[in-house]
Parts: C-alpha cells; structure tokens; sequence
C-alpha cells in the first residue's frame, strides 16, 4: 500500500490532480477564520460547548449540523451552512424528478437537460441559503448571542441580519463553486470530498476531549472514561467501520443469460454474466431523513415540559414529563422510532431510485433474460422481490449503525460529538467516499500499469501473480 500511495506521485496527471484537491481543502478550512460581523463567538462557543456536551435538543442539532458543515455553525463564520443548502436543494430536485414528468424529460435528453437541472439546483441552493441564514441568525438574536451595539440600534440590527446573510449565502455558494472545481480539475466528488473534510476535522476534537477525561485509575472519584471505556471505544471503532465497508460494498448477484443471435453461420451472444443489486441501495439518505426528524421531537417535548413546569394542570405537566422522558435521547421510545423512520426512508428511497420496470425494459432491450423468468412483468415483479428483501436487511444493518452512538452516549455518559464517529451519518459518508476516492486512484495507477492498492488483495484471492511494470 505504500509502495501505491508513492506510484500516485510518479504520475503526474494523477499527482495534479491531487495537489490540487489538498490545495483546494486548504481553502475550505480557512473559510472557517472568517467570522460574521456582530456575533458574540465567545458567547455562542460557550453556549454551544455546554449543549453538546449535555447532548441537548441544541446540542445534537449543532451536531447534526456540523456533519455538513465542519463545526462551523459553533463558531458563526462564513460558511456556517456549509454545503448544506447544495445536497439539500439537490436531493429535492432529485425527489422532483420521480413525479414531475417534464423534471423526467429533461433527465431522458442526457448532458444537456442535466445541465438545465443543474442550474436550476443552483438557484435554489441560494434560496435556501437565504432562508437557512435568516433562521440561524433569528436564533442568534432571540438567545442575546449578538453583541449588544447592534440589538440597541435597529438601523445596526438591520446592518446585522443584511451583512450576515449575505456572509453566509456566499460562503455556501463558495463552497459549491469550489466542490465543482474538485469534479473538474481534481480527484473524486467534489460535494462528497468537502462534506467529508468537514467531518474528519470534528475527529481531532473528539480525541481531545477523550485524552482529558482519560482516567488510568477506575477508582478515581473524578467522572471520565477509564482504561475499558477507551478500549471499548477503539474496538467498537474498528468494528463499525469494517461493517461500514462490507455493508457498503455488498451486493446481491442475479446471474443474467443473454440471448444467441445466429447470422449467416456464425453464432454471437449467448454469454452469462450478472446483474448486481446493492445491499444499501439507499445508502446513507435513510439516516438523514431519520436523524433529523427525531431531533424535533426530543427538543419540542423538553421545551413543553419547561414551560409545564413553571405553571399549569398537574395533568398537563406530568404528560409533558412522560413524553420528554421517553423521547430523550438513548430512551426505548425513542430508539424505536427512528429505527421505523429508517426502515420507512430505506424502502421510501429504494421505491424512488430504483424501477423494476425500467430494469426489466432495458434487459429486454439488450436481448438478456434472468434464467427462468419470461421478459416483461414477471422479471419486473422478480427484481421487486429480491429488492425488497435485500432493502430490509441494509436498512437493519443502517438501524444498528444509526442507533449505536445514541447508546453509547447514553450509557457510557460521553458527549453525542464523541461517540457520533462509532456510527450515524458522518461515518457512512467517510466510508463511501473513501472507498469510491481509493477505486479512482486505483483505476488511474492500472491505466498506467502500476501497482495499486487493492493488488496485495487480488493477489490473495486468484494466487501469485507477475510484477507489474512501469509504462509510460
């Protein structure tokens, strides 16, 4: 593997490439010095420390949050939405397209309706920019976390709400503009390379906080994490993330028979090969949809029971009590429900990425057939079949995934932010993305006839093989 990671630097093409993508990073972490005018960062730092590490309604939105946006909402710079607005503004376009036909005819015209929905993907991220940035900066104002010359004056207030959407529409927009240049010019997917250089950069914080509640002595009367704690962390770390790879990679075969042509005296076709379902077809948009419904809930019924609390029916305060206790975060409750949210979005996005018609359609087309089965519906409801029983087994793995940093937060009693890297949405984004960068340098180094990082692996499945050698 290190011999592969030095071959990328003997290619230059390849080495550009990469060069640029780090250059690139580097920009989108200094946007994070630049802070919006009139936020008191002192204050919300402080705030915002003391609601995750309470793993608060605030807390896990900041902690949602910063999954897209590297943190920064914490510090109230720049690019505090991230590219949120941008994945946002995409899924819905991607929903649009299943129910709008006229969405459906631009995507048949190939590059070019792509293109025009491309655009209007755009307009709408800055739509979004502008209604997220006026929500955070309200929320700012209505917690006394701006400083106080511009809540005294309203010709500075304004200045405040005007400089500041502005900051954080362009900082967004930036951030879109600067993933399309990594899909241009450097290596991998833009939108997905910053989303996870965001997430990897909350890694350093983390291990912060563990190496200073670290307790050698399980018998300290101080509250930390002992010896057993930090292994069960790293274990449980290695264990998640090679199920994250496996879960990521699996699929299921239909084996695929295509039809004999005879012309003249020669016989063409007739070859098997295989039709390969993902396991995850969804992917990580079920524990998106969910993580983010179930923070509504756990903050609206907190709230509630507050304002229970201060006056009312002795009724009313202990329903408030009964539903802010269940639907607290690590409660029965509350595991069940998102583990059924992530069930329903797993079938919900299967059922809106995925046609059995149009597979079925394009196998007909192409002259194969699934051995056994008639072209036309029987195939269509065959592949329905198997993708509904290979979806329920992803969506258990993505429910396991999802709730274990819930419980280890709530058992272990460590900060969401801490645990969040033993599952959840950030680390199936990091193991996507990391996969998907490590195939394309590998596709790169064999065009080049060089060794890759996947041959140690090769060459264990199919034995020995010969060195490979050096083109130009």
């Amino acid at each position: 593997m290190l011999q592969a990671f030095f071959n990328i630097f003997r290619i230059p093409d390849l080495r550009n490439k990469v060069l640029f993508t780090l250059g690139m990073l580097v920009i989108y972490r200094i946007g994070f010095w630049i802070p919006i005018p009139g936020v008191d960062q002192e204050a919300l730092k402080a705030a915002a420390s003391a609601a995750t590490e309470n793993s608060s309604g605030f807390g896990r939105l900041l902690t949602y949050a910063s999954v897209f946006s590297g943190g920064s909402l914490q510090q109230s710079t720049v690019f505090g939405l991230g590219i949120m607005p941008y994945i946002t503004a995409a899924i819905i376009f991607q929903l649009l397209q299943t129910v709008i036909p006229a969405l459906q005819d631009l995507k048949k015209e190939g590059a070019a309706g792509q293109q025009k929905i491309t655009e209007w993907t755009r307009y709408a991220t800055v739509g979004l920019c502008v209604i997220q940035a006026i929500m955070w900066l309200s929320f700012l104002k209505q917690q006394r976390l701006v400083q106080a010359e511009f809540l005294a004056d309203r010709n500075n207030l304004f200045l405040f709400y005007a400089a500041g959407i502005a900051g954080l529409t362009a900082g967004s927009v930036f951030l879109m503009w600067l993933g399309e240049q990594i899909d241009r010019r450097g290596i991998g997917n833009g939108v997905s390379i910053i989303l996870t250089a965001g997430i990897i950069a909350r890694m350093p914080h983390a291990i912060e906080w563990v190496a200073q509640n670290f307790q050698p002595s399980t018998q300290s009367d101080k509250p930390g994490i002992g010896l057993v704690g930090v292994a069960f962390l790293i274990a449980a770390f290695v264990f998640v993330v090679a199920g994250a790879i496996e879960i990521t990679v699996a699929f299921r075969r239909i084996h695929i028979q295509q039809a004999k042509h005879v012309r003249g005296r020669k016989v063409y076709g007739g070859q098997q090969h295989y039709l390969p379902l993902r396991i995850n077809h969804a992917g990580v948009m079920p524990i998106i949809f969910a993580s983010s419904l179930m923070i509504f809930p756990s903050s609206i019924f907190g709230w509630m029971n507050t304002r229970a609390s201060m006056g009312g029916p002795t009724w009313w305060s202990n329903v408030t009590s009964f539903l802010a206790f269940n639907f607290d975060i690590g409660r029965y409750p509350y595991i069940l429900c998102e583990i059924a949210l992530i069930y329903f979005f797993s079938y919900f996005w299967t059922t809106v990425q995925f046609s059995p018609e149009d597979m079925s359609k394009m196998l007909k087309d192409q002259g194969s057939f699934i051995p056994g089965l008639r072209p036309g519906p029987r195939t269509a409801e065959y592949l329905e079949t198997v993708m509904e029983r290979i979806t329920y087994v992803g969506a258990g793995f993505l429910a396991i995934i999802a709730i274990i940093p819930t419980l280890v937060a709530s058992q272990m009693n460590i900060p969401f932010f801490v645990s969040s890297f033993l599952g959840g949405t950030g680390l199936l984004i990091v193991v996507s993305v990391g996969l998907d960068l490590v195939q394309r340098l590998e596709a790169h180094l064999r065009m080049r006839n060089y060794a890759g990082f996947l041959d140690n692996y090769e060459r264990g499945r199919r034995g020995p093989r010969l060195p490979s050698t050096r083109g130009g």
